[in-house]
């Protein structure tokens, strides 16, 4: 019995080793996305950026389209989890300064690295048959669990009439504002639209909430 024990604390570093290496490639896959665009980004490119060998890519993600893919929803998912773990530092529930933070919180998810990684994503599956379910598959999970996260910030009720909609309105918004910011920095318009749309999203939740009552 110690012998089976042994063994399994002699594989832990060898583990904890394998999760490092498979983290460095999920990072540099987004980061050469986000730069190089789909074309630039090899396996080769990756590798190099994450400091292993392309064999050890390739012994994590056997495809191209296994790395790049798992990489933007890995980050997705931690950019997800960090904005839900900053909730309890919110001002207080049904105030206009929650839904001005949340609404600048969501933005941010559309204008940084991850999403311009996952606009190549995008670019390229719409050219290439073999990424085109993979990347499909991808966003609408994305999608679900963006709205769900959004739904779960704002504190609604999508069983009232309008509130989903006003919700992907939001989440539509934000994803064209981070479009808008792809070959331009739109920083300041984009600060502008965000005020004056968490104006306008806390009154239509307010009179969700007064229609619901």
């Amino acid at each position: 019995m110690a012998d089976v024990s042994g063994r399994a604390a002699a594989r832990d570093p060898q583990q904890d080793r394998s999760r490092a290496t498979r983290q460095r490639l999920l990072e540099a896959a987004v980061a050469c996305l986000a730069e190089y665009g789909w074309t630039g980004s090899t396996v080769t490119v990756v590798a190099e950026r994450a400091g292993v060998s392309r064999g050890a890519a390739q012994h994590h993600f056997p495809t191209r389209e296994d790395l790049f893919t798992a990489a933007v929803e890995h980050v997705a998912e931690e950019r997800s989890a960090a904005v839900l773990a900053l909730s309890g530092d919110l001002p207080p529930e049904g105030s206009s300064a929650r839904t001005a933070v949340i609404v600048r919180w969501l933005v941010d998810l559309y204008t940084g690295p991850l999403f311009r990684a996952a606009l190549q994503l995008w670019v390229a599956a719409s050219n290439e048959e073999r990424l085109r379910p993979r990347v499909t598959a991808l966003e609408a999970r994305v999608g679900r669990e963006t709205h769900r996260m959004a739904v779960e910030l704002l504190g609604v009720d999508e069983s009232v009439p309008g509130v989903r909609e006003t919700v992907q309105g939001l989440l539509d918004m934000a994803r064209g504002l981070g479009l808008a910011n792809v070959l331009t920095d739109d920083r300041a318009r984009r600060e502008r639209v965000v005020e004056q749309w968490a104006r306008i999203l806390d009154d239509q939740l307010n009179q969700a909430n007064q229609d619901r009552s």
